[in-house]
């Protein structure tokens, strides 16, 4: 079994949901007493928020690239970054170290294709919705994605800091999140991308009338299978 690295602490909340997939899955495949080898650096989030400019992203690929040798060094045969935000540097991310990132996006797309889809929705962070690099990963795999308007983009932003970073769960936010949803299916959204790894806890498959992509399990189940593969 290989070793994951995992970048966590952005958020806390979804970074446990990372630990218990992978060792769910791990445990599921192999039976017993067996569990993942995971090495975690779980960062600080409210000292590495999203940066709004670009030499805060510089600053952000630096910090994280460090981290990831850290974690390389300690024996990681992976790394993950355990949230979609930051995948804003993984390709300067994957330079930087000499073993395999598992790219959020690239995760979610596979799976996107599972169903046949061609078209989906893309909820998430400002930065994840009104930056190109998750669009333009989906895109190398014959996927667009659709946004919400600026006000809808305004709202979801406000509630993952707000709330879903901080484990709070409201029901009028879920109903709001349903209603964009809906809205986007109106606009042809054959899917759903919960492109934001706390969103799933607040909406789950049973919520939507479309198949909805959880990149938080997407992403920790690819880590466990990168992790029993040859």
């Amino acid at each position: 079994m290989k070793t994951i690295g995992l970048i966590g602490g952005t958020s806390w909340v979804s970074t446990v949901e990372y630990y218990r997939v992978i060792n769910k899955q791990i445990n599921k495949r192999l039976g017993g007493l067996n569990s993942a080898k995971i090495l975690l650096y779980s960062q600080n989030q409210e000292e590495h928020k999203p940066p709004s400019d670009e030499a805060g992203w510089i600053e952000q690929a630096g910090f994280l690239i460090g981290i990831s040798r850290q974690l390389e060094d300690a024996g990681a045969e992976c790394i993950l970054l355990c949230a979609n935000t930051p995948h804003m540097i993984a390709d300067k991310l994957q330079l930087g170290i000499h073993v395999p990132l598992i790219h959020i996006a690239d995760a979610t797309a596979r799976e996107i294709l599972k169903f046949g889809l061609k078209r989906v929705a893309l909820l998430g962070t400002k930065v994840t919705m009104e930056q190109s690099f998750y669009r333009d990963r989906l895109a190398k795999f014959g996927i667009a994605a659709l946004t919400p308007d600026q006000g809808e983009r305004d709202f979801i932003d406000t509630t993952i800091f707000s709330e879903l970073d901080k484990e709070i769960f409201k029901d009028e936010t879920r109903k709001k999140y349903l209603a964009i949803i809906e809205r986007l299916k109106g606009d042809g959204a054959e899917g759903v991308i919960f492109g934001c790894t706390e969103i799933p806890l607040l909406i789950k498959q049973s919520d939507c009338t479309i198949p909805a992509f959880d990149t938080t399990t997407i992403h920790a189940l690819a880590a466990a299978e990168f992790a029993l593969g040859d």
